[in-house]
């Protein structure tokens, strides 16, 4: 027998986010923007997101990337948490 935590069907945006490694202000967005399924629980209406739909949702980000990619539209950019030299630098 396997002592394997188990997986949970459904996460909540902090979890996403960690999943994602982005903010959960930015899950909260992909939410409200319907670009990532999500679903309402209980009478507080806490937010949850079935792990289907991330999977989903990386995936559809892979497409959009490529089709972005084949027609020149994307830049080399730095991730914004990503420690860059002050210009000028040495």
């Amino acid at each position: 027998m396997t002592d394997k935590p188990k997986k949970h069907r459904f996460l909540t945006i902090e979890q996403v986010a960690e999943e994602l490694n982005v903010k959960a202000s930015l899950v909260r967005g992909l939410i409200k923007t319907g670009e990532l399924r999500a679903l309402q629980v209980g009478a507080r209406g806490i937010w949850r997101v079935g792990r289907q739909d991330i999977e989903d949702y990386i995936a559809d980000a892979y497409t959009r990337t490529a089709e972005r990619s084949a027609a020149g539209e994307l830049m080399d950019d730095v991730e914004p948490d990503s420690e860059c030299p002050p210009t000028g630098a040495a």
